[in-house]
């Protein structure tokens, strides 16, 4: 049915306005029932006069208190000749039943997690005392809450089957498995295990508990708990670029990395080597960190001797692990990147992490570099993005803001590549 056209006009006069949208929330909260009231408060003339014809009763006062069950009785002996309910939905937009959405919700993730206590009754983990908890955990943890039903169930799912092939973790005599290997078995895909799945953070979980081990929170733990249930992590495709490293261990590779150092060659490392290498430097060795491959190359040219490291932007996995290690060795370390909030971002996070001290990322050097690149005529970048403090200086931040000038490590490599100490 529709609205007769002298009924839609007077029901849409902006002084019922009030009365529609409050009706309207009461509605949508109580499962779309006329039931209880709604109060309207600082009623002016001309809206007591349509509230009054609206309920016909007189509206004294600024202030209404409206029984939804009498605005329904009401439309339907009028020229309206329908119900609240009806009348909100030709006025328009239509009514949404909250009430009854939050129950089929509810009753779609009560199903989620009674199909994930039936896909563990029937598979091995049925036997383990863990399981209950780790679901108990995810549960409480929302871990799968912002999934569809559907969604959420899969990745359960796919978690319980994941789980199953590697039980019992514990079990030495299980073969390892790469997680690629694992994750084309589960999901189809070699990607449906990567570090940014609800999958991989909710098999993270389960294997936790079976360890004994808290949820890993970093990448070094993750990779180390993957390892411990036998499924060997990617630690190939990822590289930190490195110059000038001598490990004084007796291995192979030691002596490897040691022979490029000193033919000033440039060396990738992956996570791979990394585990394998033994990396204590010489006593004393100061590690110095750049942010652009540029200064890389050149101190390669220069032949310096210090020891670099280069985070390529904003510091992967691989180059944490490996500034992790040198910390862990001993050896301090010196950071410097761009003249920019990234980088000054980036070096707060090496400086809170591994202690590194600023190397030529004070504030007067970023004012003496600005000044003779103006003197040059290199044409200005300005700063982008929220502006970020260091934690090492603080006029840095107001000195860049002030000037709005970018300034990349090419700015600075004479002062770098000098701070190296180059060999004859």
């Amino acid at each position: 049915m529709t609205l007769p056209p002298q009924a839609r006009a007077f029901l849409a006069q902006p002084a019922l306005g009030r009365v529609w949208s409050a009706a309207r929330r009461r509605l949508e909260g109580n499962g779309v029932q006329a039931r209880g009231s709604v109060r309207l408060d600082g009623l002016d003339a001309v809206e007591r006069e349509a509230v009054s014809l609206l309920m016909g009763r007189r509206i004294g006062s600024s202030s209404a208190v409206i029984r939804l069950d009498e605005l329904d009785a009401r439309l339907r002996t009028t020229a309206a000749g329908c119900g609240l309910a009806d009348a909100l939905e030709h006025l328009g937009p239509p009514l949404t039943d909250r009430r009854g959405d939050r129950d089929s919700g509810r009753r779609a993730r009560a199903a989620v997690w009674a199909a994930a206590e039936q896909d563990v009754a029937g598979s091995p983990l049925a036997d383990q005392d863990w399981v209950s908890d780790w679901l108990d955990d995810l549960r409480r943890s929302g871990a799968v809450g912002r999934l569809s039903p559907l969604d959420a169930a899969e990745v359960l799912r796919q978690a319980v089957q994941a789980l199953t092939a590697l039980h019992p973790v514990r079990d030495e005599r299980v073969q390892p498995i790469g997680r690629g290997d694992l994750a084309t078995r589960v999901t189809g895909t070699a990607h449906g295990l990567d570090d940014d799945t609800a999958l991989s953070r909710v098999v993270l979980r389960g294997l936790a508990r079976a360890l004994g081990t808290d949820p890993p929170e970093l990448a070094p733990a993750r990779r180390a708990l993957w390892r411990a249930a036998g499924v060997v992590p990617d630690e190939v495709s990822s590289t930190v670029l490195t110059y000038g490293l001598r490990p004084v261990g007796p291995g192979w590779r030691e002596r490897a990395l040691r022979e490029r150092s000193e033919w000033h060659a440039e060396t990738h490392l992956t996570l791979r080597e990394l585990r394998a290498l033994d990396l204590v430097l010489p006593h004393g060795t100061v590690v110095h960190v750049c942010e652009n491959p540029r200064v890389v190359e050149a101190a390669a040219d220069a032949r310096c001797a210090a020891a670099l490291v280069c985070t390529s932007g904003s510091a992967a996995t691989v180059v944490l692990d490996l500034l992790d290690t040198l910390t862990a060795a001993g050896h301090q370390l010196r950071y410097h990147g761009d003249f920019d909030w990234p980088g000054i971002a980036l070096g707060n996070r090496i400086v809170r992490r591994h202690g590194a001290l600023p190397w030529r990322m004070s504030a007067a050097d970023y004012e003496e570099l600005a000044t003779r690149a103006g003197m040059l005529g290199i044409p200005a970048v300005p700063l982008t993005g929220p502006a970020v403090e260091a934690d090492w200086d603080a006029e840095l931040a107001p000195a860049m803001a002030s000037l709005d000038r970018a300034l990349h490590e090419e700015s600075a490599l004479e002062w770098l590549v000098a701070d190296l100490r180059p060999t004859r």
